[in-house]
């Protein structure tokens, strides 16, 4: 591939059909943090600890290292699309440039909601946390309350501006590395209550069961944590050599996200004082006796605050990449409300209209979720994970059409002759993946078993009736489909 060093960033863009008009200021590194800080293994390990050991036990763990892997072809696939189409918005104009303008419509309408859902899940899951920093006893009332607070904290810092976000996401990553392989390490090496055998015990989970369905139940823990690496590319316009560049920081992402992950969940299974009370499913909220019992209450109190750090960074961060999502989709024209959507503050120079919708959304799914059942914010995750992969997939299904078609990625990232085996794996655990997030749970209840389905449904129904209805493709003039045609003209233009 020697041959693409002979194009510049802006070059590349010409072929492409834009003209630079970003301050390509951001590293690798930075771009890196951005999408660890998305990722947020600290927040996902948080989130579901609990419920993937009452679920699936500690085996639960190899989740992180199934859907690791599952993610890794799938970010493979996605450098080497950005590689080709380094432009700011992601998924949007990826599947658009690969596709068609319907289906990337689709795409992100779903892309949207899915993001949407993920705030309301990560400030659920940190009202928590900030509940045990101030003594508040966790009930569904001061639940619902702290989540509000945090939703309208980061809406507040979010109207400042981009570097209010920057500083932020910095914080974000830093509280990150420490809170998850310092203190995991530390739980490991310093006080570990159980042998390492704890791994491969069930602990009676499956009941009278097979214990394979159990261990299926637990997928969402890792299914909820490798995600994030994707907002990499969100900002491709903005990164020097981003052709290069962000498939490495998607790698870094998985990779780093991965280990870090993994150290925290062992980390907490093996010094938790009482882990047949956690697999009972009779302590909800386990891990600030965790670390009170390795830290004393002092060390854990600083180390819940490293943790709200962490929450605070990825709710804001959410709300800002989704609001960027709204503000560009409304920008063509592509929703209802675009003109008002699409405003953006002269002071600030942030999209407000769309910053309040991705605040007052989440605002609403929480108080249904106060009124609704103790499932409801694990099918709401469920449907927030569902959306993203299904979002995901259509990137990698659209590559592998391509690539039927005869399209070789024309960008100096390559997978070279494995492109279509990574890409066939990737869609292929994506599908499975699908299945796990989709299949209606067994309560005997219709309604809670299949909320998940019934909320894609409507989602995705609504997104066809506005599609087919109103024509928001039609009022776009991007270039749409092109990806063979791109990479002839990269390897004309770089000879």
């Amino acid at each position: 591939m020697e041959q693409h060093q002979r194009l510049d960033d802006n070059e590349h863009l010409a072929v492409l059909g834009y003209t630079g008009s970003f301050d390509r200021s951001m590293s690798l590194w930075s771009n890196f943090a951005l999408g660890f800080t998305y990722l947020s293994p600290l927040v996902g390990v948080y989130s579901l600890f609990a419920v993937a050991l009452a679920t699936g036990g500690p085996p639960s763990i190899f989740w992180l290292l199934i859907v690791g892997g599952g993610q890794l072809l799938v970010a493979l696939v996605f450098g080497e699309v950005v590689s080709q189409f380094p432009i700011h918005g992601g998924i949007y104009p990826w599947t658009r440039r690969l596709w068609g303008r319907r289906y990337a419509w689709m795409a992100a309408w779903i892309y949207i909601w899915a993001m949407i859902v993920t705030i309301t899940a990560v400030a659920q899951f940190g009202s928590g946390f900030l509940g045990s920093i101030f003594g508040v006893e966790v009930s569904r009332g001061s639940t619902l309350l702290l989540t509000l607070v945090l939703l309208f904290v980061a809406l507040a810092l979010n109207f400042t501006g981009t570097r209010t976000l920057a500083t932020a996401a910095r914080i974000g990553l830093v509280a990150e590395l420490t809170g998850v392989i310092a203190l995991g390490l530390y739980l490991l090496i310093f006080d570990r209550k159980h042998p390492f055998s704890t791994f491969f015990d069930s602990m009676g989970v499956e009941g009278n069961g097979s214990y394979a369905a159990a261990f299926m139940g637990a997928a969402l823990a890792g299914l909820f944590l490798f995600y994030g690496f994707e907002a990499c590319g969100d900002v491709a316009e903005e990164v020097n050599n981003p052709a290069r560049r962000i498939p490495l920081a998607m790698v870094m992402t998985i990779l780093v996200g991965g280990v870090s992950a993994l150290l925290s969940f062992g980390g907490y299974v093996l010094a938790a004082p009482d882990l047949q009370k956690i697999v009972a499913g009779q302590d909800p909220d386990p891990i600030p006796a965790i670390l009170e019992s390795a830290l004393g209450p002092i060390g854990a109190k600083v180390f819940l605050v490293v943790a709200i750090m962490a929450f605070m960074s990825c709710v804001l961060s959410l709300q800002a990449a989704a609001s960027r999502l709204v503000f560009s989709f409304a920008r063509d024209g592509m929703l209802p409300g675009h003109a008002w959507l699409a405003k953006v503050s002269p002071k600030s120079k942030v999209p407000t209209h769309a910053l309040i919708v991705a605040c007052l959304i989440p605002v609403l799914i929480s108080v249904l979720i106060f009124f609704g059942s103790e499932q409801l914010l694990t099918q709401v995750t469920s449907f927030a994970v569902l959306g993203i992969y299904v979002a995901f997939q259509s990137v990698v299904l659209a590559a592998l059409r391509q690539r039927l078609r005869g399209w070789k990625p024309a960008g100096p990232f390559s997978l070279g002759s494995f492109g279509i085996v990574v890409n066939v794996a990737a869609l292929a655990y994506g599908l499975f993946a699908l299945y796990l997030l989709a299949k209606p749970t067994s309560t005997g209840d219709f309604f809670t078993d299949w909320t998940v389905l019934i909320g894609f449904a409507v989602v995705a129904g609504v997104g066809l009736i506005y599609l087919f209805a109103a024509r928001p493709d039609g009022k776009s003039h991007a270039p749409s489909g092109d990806a063979l045609e791109v990479a002839e003209k990269l390897r004309s233009a770089s000879h």
